[in-house]
């Protein structure tokens, strides 16, 4: 697939590099046939400075002029076997996406086998496992700090995974299921048909449930709502649901905070997060590792 757009570019730049090229071998054909003669006196360009110091219109080293050509001959069998004149690829075909699927695939016929191996343990007893520890944390870094953070306890919206407190359930074969199908949480806005002195009334009911300073009277207004329509997903208790994603409202743990401005902007607005899905890309065996990795974060210490 070509990433031109029009076959004007293609053909546009191909035009450039071969002129420059040619253009380039013509100057330094010309400049080889300037030679001085043995005891000739040499011209200067007419720059000078400090009224002394003059610059001489010698010719090139031929030693220098020689390696100009090999340069250019350099680039021309270049431009022959690799891409570099539009969308022509070379005659060995080469591109990077291809490199990469080669290099990949040399990768996995190595290392392949070593995952297979941990996929037929147990997650708990492949998390004990200290080679498996490491490629889990391998697998860590590369894919997942930019969401979870480097020290995997999550920032605003994105899951602390090293307490105990899980969205859709933190027991290894959730876990795993997570990480190969991915989860999409999301949360209605109510702004609308709630309306904003509804909305604060509900907000200080669910920071009551948490211990949180509240207003007792919105409070005491906001169950009813609560009942009505929040504990659809969050339960009649307020401690949630893991089988639809509903936090607990009762604990201290906040995946976008828990100040009144933000559980009045969450209801309102409601919330929509998405973590991708990982098997495709990563394969049963990697899901595996990096699963007993990050079930070990929150139930083994030693697995950090």
């Amino acid at each position: 697939m070509s990433d031109f757009v029009s076959d004007f570019w293609s053909i546009w730049i191909t035009a450039i590099v071969i002129a420059g090229i040619v253009g380039l071998a013509l100057l330094l054909f010309t400049q080889s046939k300037t030679t001085v003669k043995k005891g000739e006196q040499v011209g200067t360009t007419g720059h000078v400075w400090d009224d002394n110091l003059e610059e001489y219109n010698h010719p090139l080293p031929r030693w220098w002029m020689l390696m100009f050509f090999i340069t250019l001959a350099f680039g021309a069998v270049y431009l022959v076997l690799y891409p570099g004149l539009g969308k022509w690829q070379g005659i060995r075909g080469w591109t990077s996406v291809g490199q990469y699927k080669e290099e990949r695939a040399q990768a996995e016929a190595k290392y392949q086998p070593l995952y297979d191996k941990y996929l037929k343990q147990d997650l708990k007893a492949v998390a004990a496992d200290p080679q498996a520890k490491e490629m889990g944390k391998r697998l860590f870094q590369t894919y997942c700090v930019q969401c979870h953070g480097s020290d995997a306890r999550g920032a605003k919206g994105f899951p602390n995974l090293t307490d105990n407190d899980w969205l859709w359930g933190g027991d290894p074969k959730t876990i795993e299921t997570t990480i190969a199908g991915g989860r999409h949480g999301q949360m209605p806005a109510w702004g609308a048909a709630f309306g904003e002195e509804k909305v604060k009334d509900v907000a200080n009911y669910v920071m009551s449930l948490s211990g949180k300073k509240h207003d007792a009277e919105r409070a005491a207004r906001g169950k009813e709502t609560f009942t009505t329509v929040c504990s659809a997903c969050h339960g009649p208790d307020g401690k949630g649901n893991q089988q639809l994603g509903a936090p607990n409202l009762t604990d201290n743990i906040w995946l976008y905070g828990g100040t009144e401005k933000t559980i009045i902007e969450t209801i309102t607005n409601g919330r929509n997060n998405q973590m991708p899905a990982w098997k495709d890309f990563l394969g049963d065996g990697k899901v595996h590792v990096l699963a007993s990795y990050v079930w070990g974060l929150s139930n083994n210490t030693q697995a950090q």
